[in-house]
C-alpha cells in the first residue's frame, strides 16, 4: 500500500482503529460516550531521530504493526478523503499482535 504522506525525523504515519460501537455484553454505546481509539496501524514510518553521537536511530516500529499511543498526542491529518494521524514515536506505547 502507498501512503501519500512521508514523515520525517521520528514521526509514523498511522491509521488510526475505530473504537467499538458495541459492549462484550451486546450493548450498543453511543458515538458520544465512545473512547478515542488508541490502537492504530502503522502505514509508514521517518528514517528516525539523530542520537546523541549524531548517528541516525532507527525507528522501532514498522509499516503493519498495530500500534498503541497516547491519544492527545496526535496530529490528525485528511488528504484525499483519507484520514491518517501523526505519531512521534516517543509517543508509541506498545505494539500489539
Amino acid at each position: 500500500m502507498s501512503v501519500p504522506i512521508k514523515p520525517i525525523a521520528d514521526y509514523v504515519v498511522a491509521e488510526a482503529e475505530k473504537a467499538a460501537s458495541k459492549t462484550a455484553s451486546g450493548l450498543y454505546v453511543p458515538d458520544s460516550a465512545q473512547e478515542k481509539p488508541s490502537t492504530a496501524k502503522v502505514l509508514a514510518v521517518g528514517p528516525g531521530k539523530i542520537g546523541d553521537d549524531n548517528e541516525r536511530v532507527p525507528i522501532q516500529v514498522k509499516p503493519g504493526d498495530r500500534i498503541i499511543y497516547k491519544s492527545y498526542s496526535t496530529t490528525e491529518i485528511k488528504h484525499e478523503g483519507k484520514e491518517y494521524i501523526l505519531v512521534k514515536e516517543d509517543d508509541i506505547l506498545a505494539t500489539v499482535k
